[in-house]
């Protein structure tokens, strides 16, 4: 199954995006919050076998994000499932 970032709410300081599949039917959704140094991530995905493509989905978002700030901390805290899932290399929960 493909999945798609679909915008739900954009400002300066938040973005709150569905994912969508190819149906346009929502499966989950990922908030990025912005601090003046730091970037928060929470996201939650529904369906447990499209966890690598959730993961192949945001962590290309997220390079593009931080083009703007270089020295923004990210902090994550992403789930497929009721799995939790890192964006690095670390071995998965």
């Amino acid at each position: 199954m493909q999945i798609y970032f679909s915008p739900e709410v954009i400002t300066p300081e938040f973005q709150v995006l569905n994912v969508v599949d190819s149906k346009n039917k929502a499966v989950g959704n990922v908030a990025f919050l912005f601090d003046e140094k730091k970037l928060f991530v929470y996201g939650i995905l529904e369906e447990e076998g499209v966890g690598a493509d959730f993961k192949d989905l945001v962590t290309p978002y997220l390079k593009g994000l931080t083009k703007a700030k270089p020295s923004l901390d990210i902090f994550t805290c992403l789930y497929v499932g009721c799995k939790k899932i890192k964006l690095n290399d670390e071995e998965e929960n």
